[in-house]
């Protein structure tokens, strides 16, 4: 299918995903367990999916593209990685489903798959025309953030100058997302649009893969005040597994994971905290190749100082396990800790995007 007629079938297949019969929770004694933001490659083998699903991974929501892109190459950008993503998923079905809605997860539960939801990391894809985010909706997009690092049309990103906050048009993008059940995530943005969107939202709001500035001072962390805003409004924070923003530590790691995990659960309260990797399920190695694929990807964003980004018992497909077992050694209530690992997450996906 060629992307034109991917555009003029996109509403009938929209109808037919809402037609669909809601499906019950799988009858299963395991938890759920939902990765707010982190990476499915195409180059993921179905041995490394089955590790993945193997330690507890039910559902994920998945970056489709470069957030770099700007003006009509980042509109044509995500209209491919959309393409590319469904193909991937259609051409393994045993593996993946696409979830355009919270019970897609209860079916990939009972099939053994994992739930695949769509993010775009930036907002630059919807360019200034509204009726763009009718159209990713209507492709299957559930979540998108307002900014990447930078200044947009809507708001500034954590590395931009100044502390601008949401724009006029950011604003109407905010309303429209609404409107439209799209889930906003504001990770990547300064504090500033942070706080502007989560009180301009009337629906929650996500901040998908963050970790906390009290404990560790890095631009892409969230101040404690913009932490009890987003809990106050009903959102949920989503805890990264990426080694910088949670200590300048390069061994014993592990416990500073844990660590922002608990800050955010006793700031905000065990309803608004999740689990969002923003990590690769591949076992790294830090060899010449894969530095240089990094400096590929990141470009200006590569700083050789914070390599590696990985913590070193989170490093693999099996990474959940670790992390279920860390978070239980906090002491919480069960109920808690399943709502750190996956009920949370869902909860906010059902509110805002059904």
């Amino acid at each position: 299918m060629d992307r034109r007629q991917f555009i003029a079938s996109a509403t009938s297949f929209s109808a037919l995903t809402l037609a669909r019969p809601a499906l019950a929770a799988r009858a299963s004694g395991r938890p759920l367990t939902f990765d707010a933001m982190g990476e499915v490659r195409f180059e993921y083998d179905a041995a490394l999916i089955g590790q993945m699903r193997d330690s507890g991974l039910d559902a994920i929501t998945v970056t489709l593209c470069d957030p770099k892109a700007y003006e009509g190459q980042a509109r044509e950008d995500a209209l491919q990685a959309v393409l590319d993503h469904d193909a991937h998923i259609a051409k393994h079905p045993k593996l993946f489903i696409k979830a355009t809605r919270a019970s897609d997860i209860d079916a990939a539960r009972r099939g053994g798959q994992i739930a695949l939801f769509y993010l775009f990391q930036n907002s630059t894809q919807f360019g200034r025309d509204l009726d763009t985010v009718d159209l990713f909706h209507k492709l299957g997009v559930r979540s998108a953030q307002i900014t990447y690092n930078d200044q947009n049309w809507a708001g500034s990103g954590c590395k931009e100058l100044g502390s601008n906050g949401l724009t006029h048009f950011g604003r109407e993008l905010v309303a429209r997302m609404n409107d439209r059940g799209m889930l906003i995530d504001l990770s990547h943005a300064n504090m500033a649009t942070m706080a502007d969107t989560i009180t301009a939202s009337k629906r929650p709001v996500i901040v998908s893969h963050t970790a906390c500035m009290a404990v560790h001072r890095n631009t892409r962390n969230t101040t404690d005040a913009n932490l009890r805003l987003l809990a106050d409004k009903g959102g949920v924070a989503g805890i990264c597994q990426m080694r910088p923003f949670l200590t300048t530590k390069r061994d014993d790691a592990l416990p500073e994971y844990f660590r922002h995990i608990d800050h955010a659960v006793k700031l905000m309260g065990a309803d608004h905290v999740g689990i969002g990797s923003d990590r690769d399920h591949r076992v790294v190695e830090m060899t010449d190749a894969y530095v240089a694929e990094l400096k590929r990807e990141e470009g200006a964003n590569f700083n050789e100082a914070d390599w590696p980004l990985f913590i070193n018992e989170l490093n693999g497909p099996r990474r959940m396990e670790v992390v279920w077992d860390g978070v239980r050694k906090l002491g919480y209530p069960s109920s808690t800790v399943e709502k750190i690992m996956g009920l949370n997450v869902r909860r906010i996906y059902q509110e805002v995007i059904g």
